[in-house]
């Protein structure tokens, strides 16, 4: 059998994103390859959520391209994205689980096994007989990844994912992250918190109003930022 192919890696090629008159996004020209979790930074409005749903195609670009292992057009299968604010379907914990898994295709007869895997993997195997909208936040945060898991994806978006959350709740959250990085998919995640950022990247993208001023591995970012901009941010003064 051929493998599967590839939606890495993941280019913009000068895209903008305008809304209303309103530039979200400028001449972004940025490229995403398989590896190590890439970690969007930058002040609120810099542009972070835009780019993650100019990839997944929630928003459209104004001007620019963008291609997915080479190819403009993909039907999305490989790829899921996670908000930080996840809408619960009415149904039980494993019931969630199971509507992505038959919206994604899988048969029936390999449904139970699977759901039984990704709540193990989510740490929610005691919930599953629970109304999934009675979860804390931090359980339904740890049961929108295990769903998302479920579409198998090879690149997975989170905007924000733990920006609500407590510290216990986000040290769960992040510890699921690190597992799902560890098994090959790709993380693409936007996040305003900067230990975050350092205990999860393996790249940073620091954004600042709606351009990409820096791309480089976390280490080289958080020790020797490029910019003056990016330098500021990471003492915590404003950066408008």
């Amino acid at each position: 059998m051929r493998p599967p192919v590839s939606d890495l890696p993941l280019v913009f090629d000068g895209v903008s994103a305008l809304a209303r008159d309103v530039t979200l996004v400028r001449g972004v020209s940025l490229q995403v390859d398989a590896g190590a979790p890439t970690v969007l930074v930058g002040p609120n409005g810099a542009g972070k959520s835009t780019l993650i749903r100019l990839a997944m195609g929630l928003v459209a670009p104004t001007s620019g391209r963008i291609t997915w292992g080479g190819r403009a057009e993909t039907d999305g299968q490989r790829r899921a994205m996670v908000f930080q604010r996840p809408v619960m379907l009415r149904r039980s914990v494993a019931g969630n689980i199971g509507y992505a898994l038959h919206a994604g295709g899988i048969a029936r007869a390999a449904r139970r096994e699977r759901v039984a895997d990704l709540l193990a993997q989510a740490g929610l195997a005691h919930l599953a007989g629970r109304p999934a909208r009675r979860l804390s936040g931090g359980e339904q945060q740890r049961l929108a990844l295990a769903r998302a898991l479920a579409r198998d994806p090879e690149v997975l978006f989170l905007d924000e994912p733990t920006a609500s959350l407590d510290p216990a709740a986000t040290k769960a959250v992040e510890d699921i992250l690190r597992a799902i990085a560890q098994s090959g998919v790709k993380l693409v995640m936007a996040t305003h918190d900067l230990g975050q950022a350092r205990r999860l990247a393996g790249e940073i993208v620091f954004m600042l109003r709606g351009s990409v001023r820096e791309q480089s591995g976390a280490e080289r970012f958080f020790t020797a930022p490029a910019t003056p901009e990016g330098a500021a941010f990471i003492r915590g003064d404003l950066v408008i």
